[in-house]
């Protein structure tokens, strides 16, 4: 399973919340639970005003951040004319939740206050008294001059029409704005669809996504309190995941700022130097300055004002308690950070997550003594320290790396920790980022040392859930994992492999090729048969109907020859366009390599993307009625997946039939770090079914000859205890050979720092004799040619008994 992803973890401006946008009623947009028009401001730079310029303010009611991309502020004159054209400024970025977001439109001549700095800004000249603002999903300018017309188009998430404008929503516009005046939401940005209800006119008070305001306040800057107010840190992050003050503002909030964060999520972090006695509440909090870069330093002493607000990273994911649209005061620099709490084998519970059924486990109260979800979220915020710590997942592309602060727990032969069950999760991983650029996370493999102290801050990501935000590095400590090689199979045995090979298609790199070329001749010792998963049509993800792959199999098997192994043909079926899943356009699918100097392919014509493979009972045993041919392939069970490929081999005389999977992906499964707890596997009802079909179809050729020789092979994306191992084995028709290996040697792929197996080879009974080896050259590296490792079974045909 190759998972995509759209970047680090917890990049909170970076992942747009989708919204679906309704069509307008008669008195207007459905009334917005997250970004609204929140203020207008025409009057900038007029007579008697004292702002140089005008603006328009966007907020965030909602819980999540509203991302900005590809949306747009348009003005309209109060009274269009049919010439009259909408106006419009682009945005980028996104609004915090519970913040604000400021767009500068024209400057004029007059006033003497400029604004705090822009989020966005545009060159339109607003009238002071009467015009109409749109937030609009979308830069195409809006073609609608009425109130009705506008209510049509569906791309207008909020409209404010003030003056005497004829767009407007509800009854009326709102009154009062003048040079002097703007106007602007209340407090609760309530939005009920009538603009004279929702807003009123009143001084001007532009607020950017820093939480800065005209005159200077803000982080770092006069204006913020001086005195600590009533509320600390761990009344906000409080006894469950849910902060109690979730959507108040908070005022003078004391404490030290222990890490920042000057990318993706801006922000920094404080912790209080007076903790309480409870040990559920966190003492540190994230304090989110949106697209303005923190203007604090590690040991300021500070005290925060703002929002409380639960942000969540994706769905189902558990939330991260933060305060946005922060005001600071920095009353000191240079103190000493609290004490970091020391994570080990002792301190972290051996049971993962309380259970809720199913359901949310956000308002059960935390119990971190007996889980290590619960100690994380107790931690949230907050410094941690943890040495001497082993590499469970290699350094990945974006800079992370998992290790586990329990060396014992289910230790695999070569350093990882091994994913054993759904009941016996591994409570010691953690991901590994580094705040400091002078400092980055070192290229590490598994089994490899941070030596040493890692000490930083807990933060909750989409991707991984709880991390530490690295101040200090443990030194790597490189233990020298090498890849592996298998041995080369003896002329009497059959080598069939089976390799992920993650989306090749023939406009790759030619360095992709050569490696993973090395893997099949080299590292797989060339096998005579190689069942590749993930080989996408010629031109890759191009969507424009191609489906053939004789480009990408030619540079395939070149670079394979050029790296010392042999000429290798090839067989598939290719798929109908766009019905296979996968990347769009790639049209990935199953495709046999074999050596025709070893091993011949009995060839039977009439298999296509639609044309079932049938077993065919003769006088000399089970034969294909097409080879290669595909199971079942209109079944509803393989619906934007993979159809398996099924193919007739000879071999010293002697048939096997060798059947490549690639089943249906994890993508929708809930998290195990996620606030559903048990969480729910919603892909695994497609693969139960694919692997029934699978089951069928071996079923049926064992019964027109029970000696038949079936190896049954892929990247099944599951696990070998799974309902989808089971049902693939049901009847004991197939043998998981991954359960013939020591149980710290039974894994092919790592994700999120577990050792884990989604590839499977499987045998029917008649394979009495094999030797099986899952050949580690890519999971475990920071190196990578593929996620997964490659798997070889080298049978004797002819043999009797077994050895693995």
């Amino acid at each position: 399973m190759h998972i995509a992803r759209p970047g680090s973890a917890l990049l909170a401006t970076a992942v747009a919340v989708t919204l679906s946008v309704t069509a307008l009623p008669a008195a207007f947009a459905a009334p917005s639970s997250s970004a609204v028009i929140s203020e207008v401001y025409g009057g900038g730079g007029n007579s008697g005003a004292t702002l140089t310029r005008d603006y328009i303010e966007l907020a965030n009611a909602g819980g999540s951040a509203f991302g900005l991309s590809g949306f747009s502020v348009q003005y309209l004159p109060g009274t269009p004319s049919a010439g009259s054209l909408w106006q419009v400024s682009e945005l980028s970025g996104s609004v915090a939740p519970g913040g604000r977001y400021l767009v500068a439109q024209a400057a004029g001549s007059g006033g003497t206050v400029a604004l705090p700095v822009a989020d966005a800004t545009g060159t339109v000249a607003m009238s002071a008294s009467s015009g109409t603002v749109a937030l609009v999903s979308g830069t195409t300018p809006l073609s609608c001059r009425t109130a009705a017309d506008c209510a049509a188009d569906s791309r207008i998430v909020d409209l404010v029409g003030y003056g005497s404008a004829v767009v407007r929503e509800g009854s009326g516009p709102v009154t009062g704005a003048s040079a002097t005046d703007s106007v602007a939401r209340g407090a609760t940005l309530a939005d009920t669809d009538d603009n004279a209800a929702d807003l009123a006119s009143g001084a001007p008070t532009p607020v950017n996504s820093a939480g800065q305001t005209s005159g200077g306040s803000g982080p770092g800057e006069p204006g913020g309190p001086t005195e600590p107010g009533t509320v600390r840190v761990h009344d906000i992050q409080g006894t469950t995941r849910l902060s109690p003050l979730a959507g108040q503002q908070v005022t003078g909030v004391p404490g030290v700022v222990t890490g920042v964060r000057t990318s993706g999520s801006r922000g920094f972090w404080i912790q209080d130097t007076a903790p309480d006695s409870d040990p559920r509440t966190s003492e540190g909090v994230f304090v989110y300055t949106g697209s303005a870069a923190p203007t604090v330093a590690v040991g300021d002493s500070v005290l925060v004002s703002g929002k409380v607000a639960e942000y969540y990273p994706a769905t189902g994911a558990q939330s991260l308690t933060q305060i946005t649209a922060p005001l600071t005061t920095v009353l000191s620099s240079g103190n000493a950070l609290p004490p970091a709490v020391v994570l080990d084998a002792s301190s972290v519970p051996d049971a993962y997550v309380p259970t809720a059924g199913g359901g949310s486990i956000e308002a059960l109260a935390l119990d971190p003594s007996a889980y290590a979800l619960d100690l994380y979220e107790s931690l949230e915020g907050t410094r941690v320290t943890m040495a001497d710590t082993r590499v469970t997942g290699a350094t990945t592309a974006y800079d992370e790396v998992w290790v586990t602060v329990k060396p014992r727990e289910n230790p695999t032969r070569r350093g990882g920790t091994l994913y054993a069950s759904y009941e016996d999760q591994n409570t010691g991983r953690l991901k590994v980022m580094s705040l400091d650029a002078s400092q980055p996370v070192p290229d590490a493999n598994v089994g490899d040392v941070l030596s040493g102290p890692t000490t930083g801050v807990v933060d909750y990501a989409s991707y991984g859930g709880y991390n530490v935000q690295a101040t200090e590095l443990g030194t790597l400590k490189d233990n020298g994992l090498k890849r592996e090689v298998t041995r080369k199979q003896k002329r009497k045995e059959l080598a069939v492999a089976t390799y992920n090979v993650e989306n090749l298609d023939a406009k790759d790199e030619q360095a992709k090729f050569d490696t993973l070329a090395h893997g099949v001749a080299v590292s797989l010792s060339s096998p005579d048969v190689v069942s590749l998963e993930e080989i996408q049509d010629d031109n890759g993800a191009v969507n424009d109907g191609t489906v053939g792959s004789e480009a990408t199999l030619k540079r395939f098997t070149d670079a394979i020859v050029a790296a010392g192994g042999p000429r290798y043909a090839w067989r598939y079926v290719a798929p109908e366009d766009g019905r296979d899943g996968g990347e769009p356009g790639g049209n990935i699918r199953n495709v046999f390599l074999f050596n025709p100097d070893r091993v011949d392919f009995v060839d039977r014509p009439g298999g296509d993307a639609t044309t079932a493979v049938q077993a065919v009972k003769t006088k000399k045993g089970a034969t294909l009625s097409v080879s290669p041919g595909r199971i079942n392939p209109t079944s509803t069970a393989w619906d934007s997946s993979r159809k398996p490929l099924v193919g007739e081999f000879r071999f010293r005389g002697e048939s096997v039939f060798v059947i490549a999977n690639h089943f249906a992906s994890k993508g929708g499964d809930q998290s195990l770090h996620g606030r559903y707890q048990e969480p729910a596997r919603s892909s695994e009802t497609q693969r139960v079914r694919q692997a029934a079909e699978v089951n069928t179809f071996v079923t049926s050729l064992l019964k027109a000859d029970k000696s038949a020789r079936v190896v049954t092979l892929g990247d099944l994306n599951d696990f070998a205890f799974s309902p989808t191992v089971k049902t693939l084995t049901a009847g004991k028709v197939l043998r998981p050979l991954i359960t013939t290996l020591p149980a710290g040697e039974q894994y092919s792929y790592v994700y999120d720092g577990n050792s884990q197996t989604l590839d499977h080879i499987l045998t029917s009974p008649a394979v009495s004799r094999f030797d099986y080896d899952v050949v580690h050259i890519n999971a475990e590296f920071a190196d990578q040619a593929s996620d997964h490792d490659p798997q070889i079974v080298r049978i004797d045909v002819k043999g009797k008994g077994h050895r693995h």
